[in-house]
């Protein structure tokens, strides 16, 4: 994945300077969705002139370079279009030439900066490098500018639009995009399109706007056939003869109550935390959706023409108000994103329960279900993570595997998507296939509008909160917490479960209290990776039942931030193969609260400790039976089924001060984005 950001300004008086400046801290913001290089393209001198800086590395880096350039930046621009990008590369390593934005030709008449895969950029390469145009990049995207300058040639008579040319652009293209197209031939316009990747866009002016939406337009009937002919081995890529009338409703220009044409910006990009700073209104784009902004107004174009019955439906994109605050996405008095968001954990817990746990009376609400309670307690299967109060047969599936296998899916199965994003590429592909098999789909996500959020029926946000940090610590408790809160209210027809259902509700009052005092135990984790843990290859982290999860999520966060080799292993399966790695030499660390199977993950401890094992115990504080002299990691005791999140923060801790201690870029770790938007 990558993050685009692009600023668009009209009648609003900018000088160079501000405007590279609002990029970069655009960049800055995504920087997290990749990390490898970045770069931006702004107005030039001249009329249709650009100038671009291209740095391989982070943000600070690309600042630098523009800080250095010879550049006028006191030239100030009445309107201006300019584009960023910051690459997490999937075509081609990391590299001058590679980084976005891409430009058709050397005097770039045509520049895109792209999130995404285009699955067919092979063969559009082949077909236009025949045709005698030169590419540079390994990258994907350049395919794309290349086209839209061929479409551009093939037209000198009966020039289209820019809507209409990137229109037909994107009908050639195959796989997962957002785009953001700049032109010489189309100057102070933009052109934006999402296909599978996140796009929305800000909206800042100076009076109260008079609308709060914009009208979607609509293609004529003609339209929706192919736009491009049937290519052959003659006639290539072919342009249509003539651009299609459109059926609109009213389309926007953004006026002021006195009907009159204001100062207004626009900001592109893929994630609000980039646009928080400049507004705080903004609508999403949906799939398919292609937007055109030029002289102040917004207008909102399909790729395809929704249609029932031929009739095309009447659709508009609301400008909704982004609820985060600036201050959410600083890192504030802590040294990495990680480490804040660690520290969070007991606020966003509250706020995953907040109106939706009543305490006093036990009970729970989840609003964004209440419609289909009873089709999802009639399910035949619930497809998704564990729900052991329901006693409804629950099924376990990766998404990424999920499609592989053509898994059998029926009408009456609840299928249930987690993505902290919403906008994981595998997950939302697993859900159009469930969706056109019919059966119910229920989201758990944690960014409002996000695909996910959007195309299923029903769902719970998770509220956790801006997470900038790729270890998405805040997400994992609180998606726990919410998934739990779904077993618990499904459950509420079940008076034989009334007993337990109180025990956990009670448990989850006192959660964010006992979080606060396992976090009061940081410096002794800090002590523990920076003494038994230092300099150790590999780790092991065991525990059966509920803790099996912890195992594995600890060893995930611990190899993905330190890139420490660790694994999380199933104790009941020692003898199985395990236990062959098992000497004095191998750090261990065994999950031992006290639940139902205390006494079989005592056995455990029992083998590996015969093999000269020292392991590292996570255990309750009010445990006597742990022998002394053990090292031990103290955390208090709660219901069983809420114990895990409880056991992971020492987890989180530790790979956070095992990447610190070596050195390592915690928020940014090598390789890794936040949310991945390609397959």
């Amino acid at each position: 994945m990558c993050g685009i950001f692009a600023y668009c300004s009209y009648l609003q008086e900018k000088d160079r300077k501000t405007v590279c400046e609002i990029l970069c801290n655009g960049l800055a913001r995504q920087e997290y969705r990749g990390y490898d290089s970045a770069g931006i393209g702004i107005d030039g001198d001249k009329p249709g002139e650009m100038f671009f800086f291209k740095h391989v590395g982070k943000v600070a880096g690309l600042r630098k370079k523009i800080a250095e350039s010879d550049i006028d930046t006191s030239k100030t621009f009445l309107s201006q279009v300019s584009i960023a990008h910051t690459r997490w590369a999937t075509h081609g390593p990391p590299s001058i030439v590679n980084c976005h934005p891409l430009k058709s030709d050397p005097t770039a008449e045509f520049t895109v900066v792209h999130n995404g895969i285009v699955t067919n950029a092979a063969a559009l390469r082949l077909v236009l490098q025949k045709r005698g145009y030169k590419f540079e990049s390994e990258t994907d995207t350049e395919a794309v500018a290349i086209l839209a300058k061929y479409i551009y040639d093939s037209q000198p008579d009966k020039r289209m639009n820019f809507t209409e040319l990137v229109k037909t652009v994107l009908k050639e293209l195959e796989g997962s995009f957002a785009f953001v197209f700049k032109s010489s031939h189309y100057p102070n316009e933009v052109v934006t399109a999402r296909r599978g990747s996140p796009l929305l866009i800000g909206v800042k002016t100076e009076k109260k706007l008079k609308v709060d939406f914009v009208d979607v337009e609509f293609a004529a009937p003609e339209e929706s056939k192919n736009a491009i002919p049937p290519t052959s081995s003659t006639s290539g890529l072919l342009v249509p003869p003539t651009g299609p009338s459109l059926l609109r409703t009213q389309s926007r220009a953004f006026m002021s109550e006195d009907g009159m044409p204001q100062p207004i910006e626009f900001f592109v990009a893929s994630d609000a935390a980039a646009i928080i700073e400049h507004t705080k209104r903004v609508l999403y784009l949906e799939d398919d959706d292609i937007a055109h902004i030029a002289e102040g107004e917004l207008h909102i174009h399909r790729l395809r023409r929704n249609e029932e019955g031929g009739v095309p439906q009447a659709q508009h994109r609301t400008i909704e108000t982004l609820e985060i605050e600036l201050a959410e996405i600083m890192k504030g008095k802590f040294d990495h994103f990680m480490q804040k968001e660690i520290y969070e954990q007991p606020e966003s817990v509250v706020n995953t329960m907040r109106g939706r746990v009543n305490f006093d009376e036990h009970k729970i609400t989840l609003g964004g279900l209440r419609a289909y309670l009873n089709i999802i307690r009639r399910g035949r299967r619930i497809v998704f993570c564990a729900c052991e109060l329901t006693e409804i047969p629950v099924s376990v599936e990766l998404a990424s595997d999920f499609l592989d296998r053509k898994t059998p899916i029926f009408r009456d199965d609840v299928c249930v998507f987690v993505s902290q994003s919403g906008e994981t590429a595998d997950t939302i592909l697993a859900l159009r296939y469930c969706l056109e098999r019919g059966a119910l789909c229920v989201g758990v996500v944690n960014t409002v509008g996000s695909t996910i959020s959007r195309e299923t029926h029903c769902g719970v946000h998770i509220n956790a909160g801006p997470e900038i940090g790729v270890a998405s610590t805040k997400a994992y408790t609180s998606q726990y917490i919410a998934l739990l809160m779904m077993a618990l209210q499904l459950s509420e027809d079940r008076i034989s479960l009334t007993e337990r259902r109180n025990q956990i509700i009670d448990g989850l009052h006192k959660l964010p209290g006992q979080i606060k005092k396992v976090l009061d135990g940081d410096k002794s984790l800090q002590e523990l990776a920076t003494g038994v843990l230092a300099n150790q290859r590999s780790l092991l982290l065991m525990g059966r039942g509920y803790q099996y999860a912890t195992c594995l999520e600890g060893a995930l966060k611990i190899k993905e931030i330190s890139y420490m080799h660790s694994e999380g292993i199933l104790a009941g399966e020692l003898k199985h193969g395990p236990l062959a790695l098992i000497d004095e030499n191998m750090p261990v660390i065994i999950v031992m609260t006290q639940d139902s199977l205390y006494p079989k993950v005592q056995s455990a401890y029992a083998q590996i400790t015969a093999r000269k094992a020292q392991p590292i115990v996570v255990c309750n504080e009010d445990d006597d039976a742990i022998p002394k002299g053990c090292k031990t990691i103290r955390v208090p005791r709660t219901v069983d089924c809420l114990q895990g999140i409880l056991n992971i923060i020492p987890m989180q801790l530790l790979s956070y001060h095992l990447a610190v201690k070596n050195g390592f870029d915690v928020d940014f770790p090598r390789n890794l984005a936040k949310s991945v938007t390609t397959e």
